[in-house]
């Protein structure tokens, strides 16, 4: 493709599979008009063919006339799959447009980036909380919370740095649980109050020994406590109304790897958390990491295993050059509401994001939504981001003391929601 994305304006781009759908194709400049006298033609390519077909055959040109300066073409969009509209006059190709078909399930949901995992001052990261929630949604995040090692505290000011002003990027709490002795990593994800604070009570050990009691076939080799620990922090989490993460099984640290593996198994066999971080925030040298782990997660599936998944940066600063922006989570939900990303993740409707720089971003999990994200990261994310750049630069310029900036935000609330309501041609039931 060539510049179509910003000289035309095409709607829906995003249709019901199975159903006939008019697509709107209307030039934005006058060096790209159509010309009212002129004849057109459209060939609709389906990318994998539709259910039936017999080979690969020529694709038949539709004649198109324009009409009050636009075209527009009745489709009977068939299976779930990508199309191509290819737009020729006098047999020249002129452009070329993408659109997807959806299921009623997956066309009912949107598509919004998130990460939540990633650090501030507090602990080992470099910026404040509400400069790192600025950066998040500078580079075109809808959904993010910071996870300080062992603090809840620092995700509760970022939230409180933007609650004077209108912003759609959804802040929640969130912490790096560390529980005691225990090599795990645990993100807490949106839980109403801090499980770190709860190793400090009494009730803590004779809770967990009481689990480690009750645990019944139980592997040799296996460290008690450490299983049972895990198992009262996600429980805890959920009890908080949080998304339990497994943070990064094959993190590679000091000659080993974090976790002993025979831990890792159990954890992965037993299922006690709410979803795995199956991209991490590795640095280029470690991402034989997420190779690991991307190749566990497909193996544990194989199994016939349900792995909800997220990607996160673990991000230690925000310019630093390294990790922020690389790794994220698209979670298809209704809403950016707590309630449904956490349900939603939970029912396998998320993908991991790896977006190294120079290199093609590649999504990770459910084929059918990598197929979806991979069409995604092309054709509706560029221009998603674009409305959160200038988003997040109010937020960083309020952030710092511009109350202009604040009544700015105000005039913006709302533009990725107008977007996906004309590429989805409807706005989502209810809203």
């Amino acid at each position: 493709m060539g510049n179509e994305r910003n000289e035309y304006d095409v709607f829906p781009r995003i249709v019901r599979a199975g159903r006939e759908t008019v697509i709107t194709i209307r030039p934005l400049f006058d060096h790209v008009r159509f010309q009212a006298d002129q004849e057109y033609t459209l060939a609709v390519h389906a990318a994998e063919g539709e259910t039936g077909q017999v080979g690969w055959t020529a694709v038949p040109k539709i004649a198109i006339r324009p009409q009050n300066g636009e075209v527009r073409i009745a489709y009977p969009f068939g299976r779930e799959q990508e199309y191509i509209f290819v737009l020729e006059r006098a047999g020249k190709k002129i452009a070329e447009f993408r659109l997807f078909a959806l299921e009623a399930d997956l066309f009912e949901r949107r598509p919004y980036k998130g990460d939540f995992h990633m650090h501030t001052y507090y602990s080992d990261g470099k910026e404040s909380p509400a400069y790192v929630a600025a950066a998040c949604r500078k580079i075109g995040l809808d959904f993010m919370a910071i996870t300080d090692h062992r603090k809840y505290g620092p995700s509760l000011e970022a939230m409180r740095a933007f609650a004077g002003v209108e912003t759609d990027l959804r802040i929640y709490p969130g912490e790096e649980v560390h529980p005691p002795n225990n090599p795990v990593h645990i993100l807490n994800f949106g839980g109403r109050f801090s499980i770190n604070e709860l190793f400090y009570s009494d009730a803590y050990g004779a809770e967990v020994q009481a689990i480690a009691d009750g645990l019944e076939d139980f592997p040799s080799g296996v460290d008690r406590y450490a299983y049972a620990s895990c198992v009262w922090c996600y429980d805890k989490i959920r009890e908080a109304g949080g998304l339990g993460v497994f943070c990064h099984p094959y993190w590679f640290s000091t000659n080993h790897y974090d976790v002993p593996v025979y831990l890792t198994d159990l954890l992965l066999e037993r299922q006690p958390w709410d979803a795995l971080e199956v991209i991490g925030g590795y640095h280029r040298f470690e991402v034989e990491s997420n190779t690991l782990q991307v190749a566990r997660y497909h193996e544990e599936r194989a199994k016939g295993k349900r792995i909800p998944i997220v990607g996160v940066s673990d991000a230690h600063g925000c310019e630093t050059g390294s990790l922020f922006g690389w790794y994220y989570t698209v979670a298809f939900s209704p809403s950016t509401e707590l309630p449904d990303l956490i349900a939603n993740i939970q029912n396998l409707y998320s993908v991991a994001v790896e977006a190294l720089p120079g290199e093609t971003a590649r999504a990770y999990g459910p084929f059918r939504l990598v197929r979806y994200t991979q069409f995604l990261l092309r054709e509706v994310f560029p221009a998603h981001d674009s409305l959160c750049l200038e988003e997040g630069r109010l937020m960083l310029a309020y952030a710092a003391g511009d109350a202009q900036a604040g009544a700015a935000l105000a005039g913006l609330k709302g533009r990725v929601e107008k977007l996906y309501a004309h590429w989805w041609g409807q706005p989502l039931s209810g809203r």
